[in-house]
């Protein structure tokens, strides 16, 4: 059986694999697992701006009601923002309707404990139980004045979230030029107030969301139209988001991307130098180009790799003391401030360092190298991965590229945990040798997989 939650809450085609019905059974057991301490818990609620949003946060809301739970609605709110007020609101746990970079059609519902971390896989897997029917509700459903009750509180969470921001920062981006490409999510609601207030002058783009136009054709998994305007505006730094604000991607004033990797590098640097790297280590994932491990190691810096998925990135900087760590894909978490990925935060550090250091984007990002990498995705059912992978002509081909690239490259194959694909990373000294072994590679697996 598949299990229900992924490396980022349980996520799926609104209406037909995220139903309003399993929406409200993540309501029932989410209140009963994050709250089972407290009699009448608040849990607070923020979503992006997709059209299944209100849909599912109705069905959520009920949901936490009826086990008498009070649910408080902050409207469209970045995911990382959730994180951080439902610490602020001193609340039982928090959640985002939210299918981040995925197109208008996805929506996920994804749980914060009261501390607004990530939950492990044995909190997740307790709520699962009960979703599906393998364990009971701990408690009776309540009745009368005892039925749970709804606060909505939009306007107060988004002012409480943008003073957040602003006090991450002790310098003013008087006389920056930044562009914005809120992705017509949930950055769109403040990232562009926090950097304005903050003196930054910024033009934004991509921040009038309608519902369906959220991560089309923009945000930090389409950054072309961010790297055009850059170059033509002569700005000095382009910002790209996605759907929920959790992650970024950066482009310097020549209109060249500088990717989580980069960032990571940029800012492990500009810590080390003031004495604030905790343990004096990067904590990144597997996907991470080797380039980072490259530029580490001549800085100094240790560095540490999880699996994918920025909750492993955070359990582990929790267990060891670490506090800067993230993703290839513009995850960075700043533990200092912070309990997960946060691309506005991350904005306003990189701004940070640019004016402490008196260096551009491209200055600072020089002090890592990328190595030539290709990634494909494999289309394949979730159902039908572990088949693909194991077929002898996967197992057989995977064993040759890795013999190949030994010792000058790498293959990393991994299952999405967001998305039906499975995705083949390689990295090697040519750019076009790879990219056909990749494509290869992903091919068979979608061919020997049914697909």
């Amino acid at each position: 059986m598949t299990r229900l939650f992924g490396t980022d809450g349980v996520r799926g085609i609104a209406n037909k694999e995220l139903t309003c019905e399993l929406a409200f059974k993540l309501g029932q057991a989410g209140a009963a697992v994050l709250a089972s301490n407290v009699r009448r818990p608040t849990i607070l609620i923020g979503r992006d701006t997709r059209i299944s949003g209100k849909m599912l946060e109705a069905a959520l809301v009920a949901g936490i009601c009826s086990m008498g739970g009070r649910a408080m609605l902050l409207g469209v709110m970045p995911t990382p923002g959730i994180a951080y007020l439902t610490r602020f609101y001193e609340c039982d746990a928090g959640v985002v309707i939210s299918a981040s970079h995925n197109t208008m059609e996805y929506n996920g519902i994804k749980l914060f404990d009261r501390n607004g971390h990530k939950l492990p896989d044995t909190l997740e897997d307790r709520i699962e139980a009960i979703i599906r029917g393998e364990a009971a509700l701990p408690v009776q459903l309540p009745t009368g004045v005892s039925v749970g009750r709804v606060i909505v509180n939009e306007t107060n969470g988004q002012r409480h979230y943008i003073e957040f921001l602003k006090s991450t920062t002790q310098v003013r981006f008087d006389g920056l030029r930044v562009v914005l490409d809120c992705a017509h999510g949930a950055a769109s609601s403040v990232v562009p107030e926090a950097l304005r207030e903050l003196g930054a002058e910024v033009s934004a783009y991509y921040h009038e969301p309608d519902g369906t136009n959220i991560n089309e054709y923009c945000g930090s998994t389409y950054p072309k139209r961010l790297q055009d305007l850059v170059s033509e505006m002569g700005a000095d730094i382009g910002l790209a988001f996605d759907g929920d604000a959790d992650r970024l991607i950066a482009v310097n004033r020549r209109g060249q991307i500088v990717d989580g990797d980069k960032i990571m590098a940029i800012f492990a640097v500009h810590l080390k130098k003031q004495n604030r790297l905790a343990k004096n280590t990067l904590v990144a994932t597997v996907m991470s180009n080797m380039g980072l491990d490259i530029a580490m190691k001549k800085q100094g810096i240790q560095m540490v790799k999880t699996k994918v998925g920025d909750r492993y990135v955070l359990e582990h900087m929790l267990e060891n003391g670490n506090n800067l760590g993230g993703e290839q894909s513009g995850h960075v978490i700043f533990l200092d401030c912070n309990t997960t990925g946060d691309g506005a935060l991350t904005a306003i550090q990189l701004l940070t360092a640019m004016v402490e250091s008196k260096q551009s984007l491209e200055q600072l990002a020089s002090v890592m190298q990328v190595l030539p990498q290709a990634l494909v995705n494999a289309h394949v059912p979730i159902e039908r991965r572990e088949t693909g992978l194991a077929h002898p002509q996967v197992l057989a081909e995977t064993k040759r590229l890795e013999a190949k690239y030994e010792g000058k490259g790498r293959l990393l194959i991994r299952p999405s945990g967001t998305e039906p694909v499975i995705r083949v990373m390689i990295e090697g000294p040519d750019q076009g040798e790879i990219d056909q072994d990749a494509y290869e590679l992903a091919t068979l697996i979608e061919r020997v997989s049914g697909q």
